[in-house]
């Protein structure tokens, strides 16, 4: 893990995207505050601490003190979400909020002028090498037009089938910010991939 951080950094990528996954609110099981921890001495990149997991309050602050930098959580996991936007906020961390595909950009209104990111997951999480669901894109077309319309200044995310051939697509769409998994680990090229994504090649 310590070696993936490593090539993360050395392609230039801006950020390092962790998946945190308990099994219960996506069928999969990743790990822990402890990782996040173990990673951290690797690089200054910014941790973005994706929790899909249930009942996140129970974490964060364990999260928070493992190193994370963002903590994003999934709107469907709480049910009081502007009370774990504070939780994240009072521990000095950048709070994110991410829906799945089925759930309609609408309810994340109330929350967008107190947050710092909004993921959206352009495939259903749980697994990666995912091919991106393309009505996703009209979420983050819909988000980019209310942040335009309300003055604010989140950032936009999408994690799920961002590869070369779709990040333009993405990115297009008004993304801030394309998480890329499996297609970066198998890029032969690293640094050219991160480039793409970024639309400087």
């Amino acid at each position: 893990m310590g070696e993936a951080v490593s090539e993360i950094q050395n392609a230039e990528a801006d950020w390092v995207h962790i998946d945190v996954m308990d099994g219960i609110f996506v069928p999969n099981l990743t790990f822990g505050p402890k990782m996040v921890g173990d990673l951290r001495p690797y690089t200054d990149l910014p941790f973005d601490v994706h929790l899909m997991i249930e009942k996140p309050d129970q974490l964060i602050p364990a999260f928070a003190e493992a190193g994370a930098d963002y903590i994003t959580f999934h709107l469907e996991a709480v049910v009081h979400a502007h009370r774990t936007v504070q939780l994240i906020r009072s521990l000095g961390k950048k709070p994110g909020v991410s829906i799945v595909p089925s759930t309609p950009v609408s309810l994340l209104t109330e929350l967008l002028p107190f947050i710092d990111q909004v993921l959206i997951m352009t495939v259903n999480p749980g697994f990666g090498g995912q091919n991106l669901i393309e009505t996703c894109l009209d979420k983050i077309r819909s988000l980019a037009a209310i942040r335009k319309e309300l003055n604010l200044n989140f950032l936009i995310a999408a994690d799920g089938g961002i590869n070369v051939q779709t990040s333009p697509k993405v990115r297009n769409a008004g993304t801030d910010v394309l998480i890329a998994g499996s297609a970066f680990f198998s890029a032969a090229d690293k640094k050219q991939f991160v480039k793409v994504l970024k639309g400087i090649s």
